[in-house]
């Protein structure tokens, strides 16, 4: 079992130590364009093994693509991270150009690959990502947001509530962004709805703070986040290369489900070895409808922008 991760910046180095410390694979491949980045990095993680008592192999590599030859799963973290002002639209016209090249390359060594996007806008970077693979396998193109999103969702009522985050499970759909849809009638803690325990105003609160929960870390830090990124995509490599059958919230591309064509948003799937093995479509109210197809509406608008950059 190979896996590449293609960005050796925060979010990828990240992503790459969390896969070799759970030994998801024989070989974790890190790949960067700035020389000596993944090699070094690669080096310092091969470098706990005798620490953190794991065997699987990190190696870096400056651009070389062939050294990727074979990567069971690639996962792609490469672009532009957002500054302070910055939407995640704006990084459309150099992010989009960077996931073409990337793609490319990956599948050349890798044709069967499943690939996982991370970068940002994340829906049109699935997008890029799936019509640089030549619209092979829908299946395996894959974007990670839905975790990441549920976890900050998780992670707010945890505290809220004072109670460990691992008894709070949730769902939530639509674009990786300020239009994401958290479904609080589908979240509980220990099977109990969240709806009993926490007031409306403080889930309200909690759900526009899930939605900007992104933009709220650039601004304290300068940059995007990259611990919880890091650590959802890996989750989602587990659940590959394990066959694990998850169910999980990711962004996938629909072909009907919840009356949508041709777009890729966030939905729950059940997640296993061949990619995406089934889109699960919930019955949702009228409200939670018209939200998610706002949301696709939005997505919409900078898939535009991307057509309109004549990549393709």
């Amino acid at each position: 079992m190979k896996i590449t991760v293609v960005g050796a910046g925060n979010v990828g180095a990240t992503c790459a130590d969390a896969c070799a410390r759970q030994e998801l694979a024989n070989e974790v491949v890190l790949v960067d364009i700035k020389e000596g980045l993944a090699e070094g990095k690669s080096l310092d993680m091969w470098e706990t093994s005798p620490i953190s008592l794991y065997d699987t192999r990190i190696t870096g590599s400056t651009n070389d693509y062939s050294k990727t030859a074979g990567s069971d799963v690639v996962v792609i973290t490469s672009g532009l991270p957002r500054k302070p002002g910055m939407s995640r639209d704006d990084l459309i016209s150099t992010n989009a150009k960077i996931v073409k090249s990337v793609t490319e390359n990956v599948i050349q060594h890798s044709p069967e690959a499943i690939v996982i996007v991370v970068s940002n806008p994340l829906d049109v970077m699935c997008y890029t990502a799936y019509l640089a693979t030549g619209k092979k396998n829908k299946n395996k193109v894959i974007g990670m947001a839905g975790i990441l999103d549920t976890a900050r969702y998780r992670s707010f009522l945890a505290l809220e509530l004072n109670c460990s985050p691992k008894d709070i499970q949730a769902v939530l759909m639509g674009g990786h962004g300020d239009t994401m849809v958290p479904l609080p009638r589908y979240t509980t803690v220990s099977g109990i709805p969240v709806t009993e325990l926490v007031a409306a105003d403080k889930l309200d609160a909690i759900i526009e703070r899930t939605k900007k929960g992104g933009g709220e870390l650039v601004n304290l830090m300068g940059t995007s986040a990259w611990y919880a990124p890091g650590t959802a995509a890996a989750q989602m490599v587990e659940a590959i290369v394990r066959d694990q059958k998850r169910i999980f919230p990711c962004c996938a591309w629909l072909e009907g489900e919840y009356g949508l064509n041709d777009i890729y948003l966030g939905v729950p799937v059940k997640l296993g070895k061949e990619g995406i093995e089934e889109i699960i479509e919930l019955d949702l109210t009228d409200d939670e409808k018209a939200l998610v197809n706002d949301s696709a509406e939005h997505v919409r608008e900078v898939m535009k922008v991307l057509d309109g950059m004549d990549l393709f």
